[in-house]
């Protein structure tokens, strides 16, 4: 009787994994068909390239920008957001999560209607000589828009976890609420910071529909990777290929590294029960 059951056991685990077949081969297979389209031959040609080396240039100093200023700007957020449990809470919590929900062609027009010549702020702006649609600063921003929700979310979750008896027993020890943000607060929540900066950097990389409404694509100046892969299959779609596994790289090697920086929150908190 007990071998039936661990033969029934074992089936309906293989079973399991089995049934993720179809999806994991759905994806898989685009995936290894670009990888095989282009020779490496090929595929170096193609980084040596000025425009590919340009849009490759311009998405991670972007990126990188954008990051920094969602950590600034951010942190603030989410540290309040870990904190208040007002009735207004839910609705700025609601309106930074917007932009992962917007289509990214409403972002842009958005940005474009905001902070455009004519736009509500930046026609206030023109007199002074301050003009930022289809220029580096405006993707810069388009990939803030979209991407800072991701650090948002994370490092509130991070600073959530955090035990208010610490909290207290530092102002206790005469720690000012600073001490406390920079001395407990950051330390325990780095895991869900750092993974947050790396996902919206990711995120930030792979911005298309806001940045091309926004900044435009013009080489060397506003051509990001993506946009570079869009103007790749008019023209030429080695270039196209060639970027799209560069991206699909590095988006791999992100989530491999945000996995493995949760690895033992995911330890703690898993059910060690099989089902």
């Amino acid at each position: 009787m007990t071998r039936d059951r661990q033969t029934a056991k074992i089936i309906k685990r293989h079973a399991w994994k089995l049934s993720l077949a179809p999806l994991l081969f759905f994806i898989l297979i685009p995936i290894f068909s670009l990888t095989i389209t282009i020779s490496p031959s090929d595929f170096w040609e193609q980084i040596q390239q000025e425009t590919v080396r340009q849009a490759i240039g311009m998405s991670l100093q972007t990126a990188t920008c954008a990051m920094l200023l969602t950590v600034l700007l951010g942190t603030p957020a989410a540290y309040y957001l870990s904190r208040s449990q007002s009735p207004i809470h839910r609705l700025i919590d609601t309106i930074l999560d917007l932009p992962t929900i917007l289509p990214p062609a409403v972002a842009g027009v958005a940005l474009l209607m905001a902070f455009g010549r004519k736009g509500l702020i930046g026609s206030l702006l023109l007199p002074l000589g301050i003009s930022f649609p289809f220029t580096t600063p405006a993707v810069i921003m388009a990939q803030l828009f979209v991407a800072s929700p991701f650090y948002i979310k994370a490092a509130t979750m991070g600073f959530s976890k955090v035990e208010c008896e610490m909290k207290k027993a530092a102002a206790l020890d005469g720690a000012n609420r600073w001490q406390i943000f920079r001395y407990i607060m950051v330390p325990m929540s780095w895991s869900s910071i750092v993974s947050g900066c790396v996902m919206t950097w990711a995120r930030a990389l792979g911005e298309f529909g806001a940045t091309i409404l926004f900044a435009g694509n013009f080489p060397g100046r506003t051509q990001t990777m993506p946009l570079a892969i869009y103007m790749g299959f008019e023209s030429n779609m080695s270039t196209a290929v060639t970027l799209s596994i560069i991206l699909v790289f590095t988006s791999f090697v992100i989530l491999f590294l945000v996995k493995r920086i949760l690895r033992p929150a995911y330890e703690l908190e898993r059910d060690d029960t099989d089902y």
